[in-house]
């Protein structure tokens, strides 16, 4: 507009927002309370996420550790051989599912697989395990209002099996907060990962994804999501990551896809195309690109794949770590004292149209009021513009302290070729 205001409308949802002039420079977080010491002896024990609290869970399902220079994958652990092991990353059932265990059972007959039966007998047949998991079960009730003792045997039957074959999984990092810590605003973020340890990350989130689709047939979509920070909806300030199995899309997903049905090239056209018209491509590497996203309810930074694969599981390795770096940079970029949500977006398994896995990160630096809530109008702080900006200046001073990948390409240091999301395959 005249005065500077930007009108954006998101071509895959609709949603309308307005980027202010003026509103730009206002820092995107605010002054937070003197930093408090922390006490810096033994393992960490801050949360219920934390490295002493492994037990604090239910079951774990499995974990990343490092052996040499390489990561190993470990799965089904007994609490005695957990000790025998440093989990850098945990995938442990959600105390609190989303979509239940009850609710497949009920709604569509689900029942565990064979190799998720023998851990759970297993897991149970030792003393430890059995404790363990009547624990958390205590847990779960009293948080209820009700009173464990006052449970019949049919009912803990069931609430044991949902910590085994549930579909909410949290995946958890080590650290609550940075090496070396002295204070509780040093916390451990995305962004504060190292390279390897983020894609060792980003790996466990996507093999987490695909057990989950493979386990359960009905499910028809798993939502992969990251939320840092208690604005932006996170219950402790501890990294992890959750994936839940539901049996539906949802209506955004499916007014996208039929927006796709008559546009297969949307993803190019609207999206990388679009901001390689605008200069707002932010970064890229050889099998992903960094933008700014338009017409999100927050600043948002988008990470496409280029790959012709579509779902995070069917890529290469090489593949999956591009996408991993360039999302580690852009948190990296945001900061760890930025709330954000971390939204992935793959194509269904039932769904006979490609589209690209792509990833964005929403900061949440403002709250929704009552304009928004009466004209569905968004009013984000950030231009496209001041995203980028913001972003770019960032990369180049991490890219040259190493803490992001060298291999990755910024602003003006990326290719402007059209039609570089190869999902497509009416463009091979």
């Amino acid at each position: 507009m005249s005065d500077g205001t930007i009108k954006q409308i998101n071509p895959f949802s609709g949603t309308e927002v307005w980027s202010v002039p003026g509103r730009g420079n206002r820092p995107l977080t605010k002054a937070s309370r003197t930093p408090s010491p922390i006490d810096t002896d033994g393992p960490e024990n801050y949360c219920a996420f934390c490295e002493a609290r492994q037990l604090a869970t239910p079951p774990e399902k499995s974990r990343m550790v490092r052996s040499g220079n390489s990561w190993v994958q470990l799965s089904g652990l007994t609490p005695e051989e957990m000790a025998n092991t440093r989990a850098e990353f945990r995938r442990v059932p959600n105390l609190f599912e989303i979509v239940s265990y009850a609710y497949w059972q009920a709604n569509h007959g689900y029942r565990m697989d064979e190799a998720t039966r023998l851990r759970m007998e297993s897991y149970l047949a030792a003393e430890v395990g059995r404790e363990h998991v009547d624990a958390i079960v205590d847990t779960r009730l009293r948080a209820a209002g009700r009173d464990p003792e006052h449970i019949d045997d049919a009912e803990r039957t069931q609430l044991r099996e949902s910590y085994f074959a549930g579909g909410h999984d949290v995946l958890i990092s080590r650290r609550h907060f940075i090496d070396g810590a002295t204070h509780d605003d040093q916390l451990a973020s995305s962004g504060t990962l190292s390279i390897d340890e983020h894609r060792a990350f980003i790996r466990l989130a996507v093999d987490s994804t695909e057990d989950l689709y493979a386990r359960n047939h009905y499910a028809r979509y798993v939502s992969v999501f990251q939320n840092w920070l208690s604005p932006a909806g996170a219950s402790f300030d501890h990294l992890h990551k959750q994936l839940v199995a539901i049996d539906s899309r949802g209506v955004q997903a499916n007014e996208e896809i039929a927006r796709l049905r008559l546009n297969q090239n949307m993803y190019n056209e609207w999206g990388v195309n679009f901001a390689g018209y605008h200069n707002l491509i932010i970064a890229e590497n050889d099998h992903a690109v960094l933008l700014v996203g338009i017409g999100h309810r927050y600043p948002t930074v988008s990470i496409y794949s280029t790959s012709a694969n579509c779902r995070p599981w069917e890529h290469t390795p090489e593949e999956v770590d591009a996408m991993s770096d360039l999302i580690h940079a852009a948190h990296a970029a945001t900061g760890p004292e930025v709330p954000c949500n971390e939204e992935w977006h793959h194509q269904p398994p039932d769904l006979d149209l490609p589209m690209p896995w792509r990833v964005n990160i929403k900061w949440r630096v403002s709250t929704l009021a009552g304009f928004e809530g009466g004209t569905k109008i968004y009013v984000n702080t950030l231009s496209p513009t001041d995203i980028r900006d913001r972003v770019v200046s960032s990369l180049y001073a991490l890219r040259d302290e190493g803490v992001i990948s060298r291999d990755i390409r910024i602003a003006t240091e990326c290719s402007t070729r059209p039609n570089r999301l190869l999902y497509n395959p009416n463009l091979s």
